[in-house]
C-alpha cells in the first residue's frame, strides 16, 4: 500500500510540477512579424504632364488582398528608388494609414488612366490618421518620404509600369 502511494505522488509531481520547471526562455513571444525585404518585381515610371520621365524606380505590387493589407507594414528600411505600387480591382475613393508602418512616406493616389491624383507627403509613421484620396483611384502607389519633392513629382503627372 506505501508502495502505491509513493507510486501516485510521483506520477503527480511529474504530471504536474516538471513542465512547470522546464527553460522556456528560449522560446520569444512577439505581435511583431519578422521584416519582410524588398523583392524588385517590376519598375515604375512617373512621367509629367507632357510624358517626359522625370524618375523610375523599382517596384513591389501588392496585388491580391493579403499584400494590399499588408503593404509596407513593419518594414524598417526602404531604399530612395524603391516603392510598393498597389493595384486595385476597381476604382474607387481610398484611405491608407500608417499602422505599423515605420517608414514615412509619399502615398500617391492614381485614377485607372494612370494619372496621379492626390500626394499625401511625409506620412507620420506608426499612425492611424487618414490619408485619403480626393479622387476614385485604382492605383496607390507608396515611395520614401521626401520622393516627390526631391524628383519634383506632382498631382498630374502620370505613371507607366
Amino acid at each position: 500500500m506505501k508502495i502505491g502511494i509513493a507510486v501516485l505522488i510521483v506520477a503527480v509531481v511529474v504530471v504536474f510540477v516538471v513542465p512547470g520547471l522546464t527553460d522556456r526562455s528560449y522560446k520569444t513571444e512577439t505581435n511583431e512579424p519578422e521584416e519582410v525585404m524588398f523583392t524588385k518585381e517590376g519598375s515604375v515610371a512617373i512621367l509629367d504632364s507632357l510624358g517626359k520621365e522625370r524618375v523610375k524606380i523599382d517596384a513591389e505590387f501588392a496585388d491580391t488582398e493579403y499584400d494590399r493589407q499588408r503593404g509596407l507594414m513593419f518594414r524598417k528600411t526602404m531604399q530612395e528608388g524603391q516603392g510598393m505600387l498597389f493595384i486595385f480591382p476597381v476604382e474607387e475613393m481610398q484611405s491608407f494609414w500608417m499602422r505599423n508602418t515605420y517608414i514615412p512616406l509619399d502615398i500617391l493616389f492614381i485614377d485607372a488612366n494612370k494619372k496621379i491624383v492626390t500626394i499625401h507627403k511625409n506620412t507620420k509613421t506608426l499612425s492611424d490618421q487618414s490619408y485619403p484620396s480626393t479622387a476614385p483611384s485604382k492605383y496607390v502607389l507608396e515611395v520614401v518620404g521626401g520622393f516627390c519633392v526631391k524628383h519634383g513629382v506632382e498631382v498630374g503627372d502620370r505613371i507607366s509600369y
